[in-house]
């Protein structure tokens, strides 16, 4: 059973705002939306009373060098950061130790810290708030969960994943003129998607250009007599051209492994666009069919980009909340939004898995109906 509480403003505080030093950190990649969520937390904290608020540049990393200087921060610096992409605070993976990091914040005086990060950079504000309890320091711990795969457990939603499908689109778009443009032209679309395919399965739903749709949740083959190329063999010559639509994490048993990690201790993933790209080129050159394939792989410029309207409002409510919480003198907890109402979960009951695409789901289904592919198994 899980202790949710209904996140909002309490009618006692736990902190006094003259006391309180309040440090924000970004972690991990960049994602629509980091900083709406920064602006809000400075703007609630000086709402309460804060004066002292400070950025921590460079996630982790800037609590150990020396070279990186926290980052006073006001409602005037952080007016505006809304209206552009990335993060004001500079993002990076990995770290120091929870200790150093906790020796750190005692030697700042930081008793709040807004950490924005996805299941590694939870992981780590798990352990920086069983530190502090061990050491008996009141601090307040507080995550807000940022992925733009939208796969973190229980949440109906993570903030930067509706404008990810949105640009998204415009990639697909692209993908189709140029494949329909073409003679047997075919356009190939890699988006982002570890472990989840929501982004793959929602921007193909939304665009209803995409012939095949291939997520990491469901298995496929690429040759054989029920494979992808035997399908888009099919496209070719019954339509003319086709679109594909592949998450990053799609198909990773067809490639070679490698147990690579990156320094937030993510496998390297081996790259399928690619790799779909090449075979698809092999096979029809075996089949004495000429086609002209086109690749894109928009991930960078998706993540860059400013936080769409939707996106908006829901990191404003994340980002209020997690002040909220903090002075209601909550620690070790995320924010998000469970059944349409925003609450504060203990971070090991989101931490503990990614969240994934339900093959016999009904989104799922009608992402199914709305390319028309068969399985490919």
């Amino acid at each position: 059973m899980i202790r949710i509480h209904r996140a909002g403003p309490r009618e006692k505080i736990y902190f006094r705002p003259e006391q309180v030093k309040a440090a924000i950190i970004t972690c991990g990649g960049l994602c629509p939306g980091l900083n709406d969520v920064i602006r809000h937390i400075v703007i609630t904290l000086e709402i309460y009373g804060v004066k002292n608020i400070v950025g921590i540049p460079f996630g982790y990393k800037g609590f150990s060098d020396k070279d990186l200087t926290e980052m006073p921060l006001s409602r005037k610096v952080v007016q505006n950061i809304h209206l552009s992409g990335g993060s004001l605070l500079g993002v990076s993976r990995g770290g120091p130790s929870v200790s150093e990091i906790v020796d750190s914040m005692e030697e700042r005086g930081i008793n709040m810290l807004f950490v924005l990060g996805g299941n590694g950079t939870h992981a780590g504000a798990n352990a920086i708030h069983n530190e502090c309890r061990k050491r008996k320091m009141k601090v307040a711990v507080v995550g807000v969960p940022k992925t733009i795969d939208n796969d973190i457990l229980h949440m109906d939603k993570t903030f930067g994943f509706d404008t990810a499908v949105e640009e998204a689109q415009r990639a697909i778009n692209s993908a189709y003129i140029e494949a329909h443009s073409a003679y047997h032209g075919i356009g190939i679309v890699k988006l982002m998607g570890r472990n989840s395919g929501f982004i793959a399965m929602q921007a193909s739903l939304a665009s209803g250009q995409v012939d095949i749709c291939l997520i990491p949740e469901v298995p496929f083959n690429i040759h054989g007599p029920n494979g992808v190329l035997k399908h888009l063999k099919y496209l070719i010559e019954t339509k003319g051209s086709a679109v594909i639509c592949v998450a990053e994490g799609a198909g990773q048993n067809l490639l070679e492994k490698t147990n690579a990690k990156d320094a937030s201790g993510n496998t390297i993933l081996g790259d399928f666009g690619v790799h779909i790209q090449q075979e698809t080129k092999k096979y029809f050159k075996e089949v004495s069919m000429p086609v002209d394939v086109k690749y894109i792989d928009p991930t960078y410029m998706i993540r860059a980009v400013r936080a769409n309207a939707s996106d908006g409002i829901l990191c404003t409510v994340l980002g209020q909340n997690a002040v909220h919480g903090a002075f209601a003198g909550y620690s070790g907890i995320t924010v998000g939004i469970i059944n349409t109402h925003y609450a504060y979960l203990p971070i090991p009951e989101v931490i503990a898995y990614p969240k994934s695409v339900d093959p016999n789901s009904r989104m799922w289904h009608r992402c199914l109906t709305s390319t028309g592919q068969p399985d490919f198994i």
